[in-house]
């Protein structure tokens, strides 16, 4: 049986970023599979989506760069039409990179001269106005993103911002143009593409914004943005005859075991979700001073018996400062992710069989350690976070969450909708 090439092919820069837009084209009736990295040596036969995760946001800009164009050039073998760039819906970046140079890269590799940048996600309070990124009514750079230990957010205009990452000119299809729809938005891109403009920061507050943006984008050769603007792509297919109707998202297979809930990310929200948790649940906390993952998998293991156990390293922004002060940010950073990676390893041979992670770059280490390349995507939990499941054994479910989504009872809601 021949392999049908993918109609999209996606690169993101981390695990839960990756999911979440997994997440959108699944619920958009494309059948989506996410692998870890690029994996030329598993089958991939009846797939819409090829999603590859990267874990490339905070990586050197050269690195970044580098595993961003291979991923492309397999995406590139396996046939894809059109190529997403993903990226966070909080524009996690510094001024040096990596969202500019990678996407520059690609530009580059697929000698196109234009994309769009639409970070928005109006479904968990994301937005851009007048080229200004908003998390809920408050500006990017006011928001609790300005004291992110890695990517500090401490400008709001991405046309400012991204303009100092990149030599390429940065332009704006403003509020106004997008609400005229997206035959309007066809007309600025072709001005800005004759004015010299390689990246259009484009303007959505809400859902049928992102559809319009989508919509304009189906001549592209490369989207870049967050999940939202991914909303219109899969009705792009279906005009053209390409994508068939599928039916809605399926849950993930009943796997028994118990659920493993590991905690990674410093985020506000992650905080509250933790403390929600570890009233109802046993919970244990990864100290990044003292990363005993023996001894703290020892006593997880030995609380899987009430169903559930939650394993965490989140802190308050003052402790995560003095902690980086002692080691370092790189070093704190790798300490955590790679002791947390090994806790979930310990847990899952000791029975665990739905893994449940907040956090991007704690999913990453997660599914590393675990030896996962690939993972079908499925039905929601909340919004941008889907049941995945393994596709090797031993099969586990798994929901990656990125760490500031969701509400405060997530893992809980997460446990009680395992299958």
């Amino acid at each position: 049986m021949d392999r049908r090439a993918p109609l999209l092919g996606a690169i993101a820069d981390d695990m839960t970023g990756a999911t979440d837009l997994c997440s959108t084209l699944v619920r958009g009736g494309m059948r989506t599979v996410q692998t870890i990295g690029v994996a030329r040596d598993l089958e991939l036969r009846d797939v819409d989506v090829v999603v590859v995760a990267l874990k490339s946001r905070t990586a050197p800009v050269a690195e970044a760069v580098h595993d961003s164009r291979e991923a492309l050039e397999w995406l590139r073998e396996l046939g894809a039409r059109q190529f997403f760039f993903k990226y966070c819906s909080t524009f996690d970046s510094t001024p040096e990179g990596n969202i500019g140079p990678v996407a520059d890269a690609l530009l580059d590799a697929l000698a196109a001269d234009l994309t769009v940048v639409c970070p928005a996600y109006p479904a968990n309070g994301r937005t851009v106005y007048r080229g200004h990124l908003f998390v809920g009514d408050t500006l990017l750079s006011e928001s609790s993103m300005a004291q992110h230990p890695l990517t500090p957010m401490t400008d709001s205009s991405l046309v400012r911002f991204l303009g100092r990452q990149t030599p390429r000119r940065v332009g704006l299809v403003p509020f106004e143009v997008v609400r005229k729809g997206a035959d309007a938005v066809e007309r600025r891109l072709a001005e800005l593409r004759a004015a010299g403009v390689s990246y259009a920061v484009v303007d959505a507050l809400d859902e049928s914004d992102l559809r319009a943006v989508g919509t304009a984008c189906s001549s592209l050769s490369l989207v870049t943005g967050g999940a939202g603007v991914a909303l219109g792509l899969p009705d792009n297919f279906r005009r053209n005859g390409l994508l068939e109707r599928h039916p809605g998202a399926i849950g993930p297979p009943r796997i028994d075991g118990p659920v493993a809930v590991i905690a990674g990310s410093g985020s506000a929200a992650t905080r509250e979700q933790v403390r929600v948790m570890a009233e109802r649940y046993p919970s244990l906390k990864l100290d990044a001073l003292d990363a005993n993952a023996a001894a703290v998998s020892a006593q997880a293991a030995e609380r899987l018996d009430d169903g559930a156990v939650l394993v965490y390293s989140t802190a308050s922004p003052e402790e995560v400062a003095r902690v980086q002060e002692r080691l370092g940010v790189a070093r704190a950073s790798t300490i955590v992710e790679s002791a947390l990676g090994e806790v979930t390893r310990r847990l899952v041979e000791a029975g665990a069989r739905t893994v449940v992670v907040a956090g991007g770059e704690t999913s990453g280490a997660v599914v590393s350690a675990l030896g996962i390349r690939a993972l079908e995507v499925g039905r929601e939990i909340a919004t941008g976070v889907p049941w995945m499941t393994s596709l090797r054994e031993p099969r586990l479910t798994l929901a990656l969450k990125s760490g500031n989504f969701g509400p405060p009872d997530f893992f809980l809601k997460a446990i009680d909708a395992v299958p």
